[in-house]
């Protein structure tokens, strides 16, 4: 729990966020409404972080015995820690005298981007000893930017075996792969993956593909031809765990709609189709 007031306040707003956003659960108590009823927001074992520069700031000195009272901890983030906020606080955290970059010496300015910077390192430091993962981040972040970078191929996937996912063994004729994946799925993606005998991809036929090979072998019967004489053999792919931006990249690179996904052995597990990618920056975008 932060709390501060004025443009301490405002920073102890931004530090509570960046908490919460890296997996620690924080919340801003204004000092004012706490001694109006906010306090109940508080437990015991709770920490309170208190931001003031002076650590003289009345609104926070009275709140003082209450954070105690109620059994919690108390760390101060202060120029003084001789000061009455710092000599009551658990833990100190000082930053020492500074002066404010204000023409006067007046306005809060180099002490509230010391307590940003101690702020966001005491953040980052929680954040490490928490292990927090990408993948924690994107799921605390599901509509930012950051977020949608992070996510993983089988969040946006659409097409999965047995549900929409066009699968076909590749000793199959054209007529009877195209037969197998018609009646197998509830709907078609603009793409069949091809899979040999022990259900690894061996190559992918896609709508533009066999629009091609009709025209190429017009009049002839290639419906009864192998299958695998008209698939595009080791076609570009991603694997479980892969970042959807990185999927969107070799999508982008190499002009194609279509992208198997496969497991750990090689095996299929899912296509994603560009339209689930719209809105995801790539890896390439990713430090613009």
């Amino acid at each position: 729990m932060l709390t501060g007031i004025g443009k301490a306040g405002i920073i102890a707003e931004k530090v509570s966020a960046t908490l919460a956003s890296t997996g620690t659960q924080s919340i801003f108590l204004h000092p004012v409404e706490a001694l109006h009823g906010d306090l109940g927001r508080l437990r015991r074992d709770d920490v309170v972080i208190a931001l003031s520069h002076s650590g003289q700031t009345e609104e926070i000195v009275r709140l003082v015995d209450h954070i105690k009272a109620l059994g919690a901890r108390l760390i101060a983030l202060t120029g003084d820690s001789d000061s009455a906020l710092g000599r009551h606080a658990d833990i100190v955290i000082a930053y020492g005298p500074v002066e404010e970059a204000c023409p006067m010496g007046l306005a809060p300015t180099a002490s509230t981007s010391c307590m940003l910077a101690l702020g966001d390192a005491l953040a980052i430091t929680v954040m490490q000893r928490r292990r927090f993962q990408p993948a924690d981040f994107a799921a605390y972040h599901p509509a930012g930017s950051l977020g949608r970078k992070l996510l993983k191929v089988e969040e946006v996937m659409n097409f999965r075996p047995g549900e929409q996912l066009n699968l076909a063994a590749d000793h199959l004729s054209l007529l009877e792969a195209l037969s197998e994946a018609e009646n197998t799925v509830k709907r078609r993606s603009g793409a069949m993956l091809l899979v040999d005998r022990e259900g690894r991809l061996s190559g992918i036929l896609t709508d533009a593909d066999l629009r091609r090979v009709l025209l190429r072998h017009r009049g002839a019967d290639v419906l009864n031809r192998p299958v695998s004489e008209f698939m595009t053999r080791r076609p570009r792919h991603v694997r479980l765990g892969d970042l959807a931006s990185h999927a969107l990249a070799i999508c982008n690179q190499n002009r194609i709609d279509e992208l198997p996904v496969l497991d750990a052995q090689g095996r299929p597990v899912g296509i994603i189709d560009v339209q689930d990618l719209l809105g995801i920056k790539t890896v390439s975008d990713a430090g613009n």
